[in-house]
């Protein structure tokens, strides 16, 4: 009955959190606490297809292993879980097994064939043994005193004879090495440490050039990559141990033995370009080529100059750093993961994620020409509000990302030819901002209004390059051409400014106009030329909204926020404690004054607060368990409250909803008792009608717009995830659906929200604190 049309959720900021499957050429990646998956090749661009749920922390390392028939997680919840393919063909993967080995949050992952590695916050390391998914503990061990695991690689290079290689919180990289047979684990033995980078070493990866010939290649946040080269027996090249010979430059070679095998290392090479710290390498498959991400926001390709032999960057993908801004100054950014494969065709892929949690894709048919490609977007923490459009041609949301983004759907190309299968993605960030997202109302088809931990309101105007943008790919009409062209963030503030072409110079003509990101404009220029909906790059550069009003008054975060149905009037509300600050705040949409005075019922923060449809009543609702009803006077548009219900409910109060007004004045509310109430208000009083009882505290719900076969239609929210479709005929509340556990959110209902689009199919759309915006189709003929 219920489709998940879109999916939007970003990746962690952790550099074992991905990986992708070489031949379904699908990524699975760690979302909050759940493991997405994503097929960049899809014709679709459908996105994020499907979420594994499971995990109660944070997802830290993601693995396909044992010839990529398994996935191996491992989260912040110290455990390690096995997943496989529901089929050969299948996309989807459903779960095998739960270990619980370390007692701390699980930070590193190596894979070899059916081996894995995994190291925990206090140095201990799990070697693990897959069989055809039957996962067993082989060895465990734990690693030099004050060494945190940061990167683990493994390497076979004698038949059952490996070699595993440890970087972390000391400059050494530490080679461990091993045998298997008979199911058993022998001659486990630290051997060496070797010796050369200047800081913790975050990345390894071992490359066979050939039977006995290795290459190990370390990248540490010494912005270094180093190269160690790995021969055994008669291609080692023992001169080092002849006394007799004038030795004038020493390469210290490290020695050890495996069984009869004698092996040893020496360095190769010193790989110098990056600017800042070494976050993923990634061998190619078949060539000499080595892939590197790097909190600089570059990835580059490294190869051996044909003739000197000296390595040298044949590629170099990603952005252009700001001057200034690395780690060192307290910067997040850079890219985290490096993944490389290619398709069918021969065609070569980069992916990388990065600190605003959206993926990069590069693709080029010569390893010479990489094209940047759509990929997936999405919050990296918990979503907490969203509102539709007036239209419902639109969906804005928020997070405690610090973020407010909106999403579309594709239906055109560039060139005006409808898409095949339209898809919904991100078209704008209209916010960027320096406090935590919280709650956000539309006011018009081009305006919205938002508030988080800053305690103030903003209100923000669709500037004309996203407007053409969502003409152009959306056939989202235009309303007007008289706006802002786009809008920029100054350097120090957090107001952002519209821009404009029309930059004149100034009347003082001894001063010169200074370019800067306020009087060049390009981003109207880039957005119009685009024949995509925007990359990331663009989105977080391009996309802003520029800011109009800030309201002041509250004394603590904004926590709810809605406009009248006439657009006219906002109410707010914030975080409180006491009665003081438990108060409803109206201000005027036309003139932005806040009208007095404010309205005093409740004891603790109010949780939500609903205009009627008819614009006539405010409904509000608080932790202290009660609902208020407010009439207004459209004279002075004063607000007397006519009901309330101190014992409305047993537990918190999270949400409320008021019935279509052809319906009759009926309301709703959820709570943490876990039960939905229906309350129909008559003239002097309000009559409970029905209730029910959930499996779960009620966290979010939403009523639909229009009457539907002669019922109301509901969504509720539930705090496990869970979400369900009821009708009521007006006495009697009825379930008539319950979306299926793998489509659902795997963490708590924040908002839900009905789109008012009216079509065969209705639009729900879900904000979750699993990191994910979701949206959902339902056949109207169903309900």
């Amino acid at each position: 009955m219920a489709e998940a049309e879109a999916i939007f959720i970003g990746a962690n900021r952790q550099t074992h959190v991905s990986d992708v499957h070489p031949s379904k050429r699908i990524v699975s990646f760690g979302a909050g606490n759940t493991i997405a998956l994503w097929d960049p090749l899809s014709k679709s661009s459908r996105g994020v297809y499907s979420t594994l749920k499971g995990h109660t922390g944070e997802i830290t390392c993601v693995k396909f292993i044992d010839n990529f028939n398994y996935l191996v997680s491992a989260s912040e919840d110290k455990t390690i879980k096995i997943w496989k393919f529901k089929s050969s063909e299948s996309v989807y993967l459903e779960f095998v097994e739960t270990f619980q080995f370390h007692q701390s949050s699980i930070i590193a992952i190596g894979v070899f064939e059916s081996f894995f590695a995994t190291g925990d916050s206090t140095g201990n390391i799990g070697l693990w043994k897959s069989n055809e998914g039957k996962v067993e503990l082989v060895q465990e061990f734990k690693t030099k005193i004050g060494v945190l695991p940061l990167a683990i690689a493994i390497q076979e290079i004698e038949p059952n004879q490996y070699v595993l290689a440890i970087g972390g919180s000391k400059f050494n990289v530490f080679i461990y090495k091993f045998t298997y047979s008979k199911a058993e684990i022998n001659e486990f033995e630290l051997v060496s440490g070797l010796e050369g980078h200047e800081d913790w070493v975050k990345a390894l990866a071992f490359k066979k050039l050939s039977d006995g010939d290795f290459l190990l290649a370390s990248g540490s946040q010494d912005r270094y990559i180093r190269l160690w080269r790995i021969r055994t027996n008669d291609l080692i090249d023992n001169s080092d141990e002849d006394e007799n010979k004038l030795v004038l430059l020493s390469n210290k070679q490290y020695k050890f033995s495996i069984e009869s095998n004698k092996v040893a290392i020496n360095f190769e090479a010193l790989i110098m370009g990056h600017d800042d710290w070494i976050s993923a390498l990634k061998w190619h498959d078949t060539q000499l080529k080595l892939l590197a991400s790097s909190a600089d926001t570059a990835l580059m390709i490294w190869e051996p100059d044909d003739v000197s032999g000296i390595w040298i960057c044949s590629s170099r993908l990603g952005e252009i750093s700001t001057k200034g801004a690395s780690t060192a100054t307290g910067s997040s950014g850079g890219f985290w993961a490096a993944l490389w494969f290619n398709d069918a065709e021969e065609n070569e892929y980069i992916l990388t994620n990065g600190k605003t949690g959206a993926w990069r894709l590069w693709s080029s048919n010569d390893q010479i020409n990489w094209e940047q490609k759509l990929a997936v977007t999405g919050s990296t923490k918990k979503c907490t509000d969203l509102s539709w459009s007036i239209n419902g041609e639109y969906l804005l949301s928020t997070s405690l990302d610090q973020t407010t983004r909106l999403y579309s759907q594709w239906l055109n190309e560039a060139d005006g030819t409808k898409r095949q299968i339209p898809t919904w993605q991100e078209f704008a960030r209209p916010q960027i901002h320096g406090y935590d997202m919280i709650c956000i109302s539309t006011l018009s088809n081009t305006r919205f209004i938002s508030g988080g931990d800053e305690k103030i309101l903003r209100s923000f105007d669709e500037p004309k390059g996203v407007a053409e943008i969502l003409k152009k790919f959306c056939n989202v009409d235009l309303e007007s051409d008289i706006m802002p062209e786009s809008a920029s963030l100054p350097a120090l503030g957090l107001s952002n400014k519209a821009t404009s072409d029309d930059q004149e110079a100034p009347a003082d003509t001894d001063h010169q106009v200074r370019e800067t990101a306020d009087t060049n404009n390009i981003s109207y220029e880039i957005l119009n030329s685009s024949t995509t909906p925007p990359l990331e790059d663009h989105l977080q550069r391009h996309t802003l909204w520029p800011e109009i009003e800030k309201l002041y008054g509250h004394g603590y975060e904004i926590i709810s926020v809605d406009a009248s149905p006439d657009k006219t009037l906002i109410a707010s509300s914030c975080r409180s404690n006491t009665q003081q600050h438990a108060v409803i705040r109206i201000f005027d949409s036309k003139s932005w004054q806040e009208l007095k005075p404010n309205l005093k019922l409740h004891n603790l923060t109010v949780t939500r607060v609903k205009f009627s449809p008819d614009n006539k009543y405010l409904l509000t609702v608080s932790r202290d368990r009660q609902y208020g009803i407010w009439e207004r006077n459209f004279e002075d548009n004063s607000f007397n409250l006519v009901h309330s219900d101190p014992k409305a409910h047993t537990r918190i109060i999270w949400d409320c909803s008021w019935s279509p007004l052809e319906f009759g004045r009926f309301f709703f509310t959820c709570s943490r008792d876990k039960s939905v109430k229906v309350w129909k208000q008559l003239e002097d009083k309000v009559e409970l009608i029905t209730s029910i009882k959930c499996d779960n505290p009620v966290t979010s719900i939403d009523v639909h717009k229009k009457v539907i076969n002669g019922k109301v239609l509901i969504a509720v929210g539930l705090e496990n995830g869970d979400i369900l479709i009821s009708t009521f005929d007006g006495s009697n509340l009825a379930q008539i659906h319950s979306f299926d556990k793998e489509v659902t959110p795997a963490d708590r209902i924040a908002r839900i929200n009905w789109s008012l689009i009216d079509s065969e199919k209705l639009l729900l759309a879900v904000a979750s604190h699993d990191h994910s915006t979701r949206i959902y189709s339902i056949e109207r003929q169903l309900v």
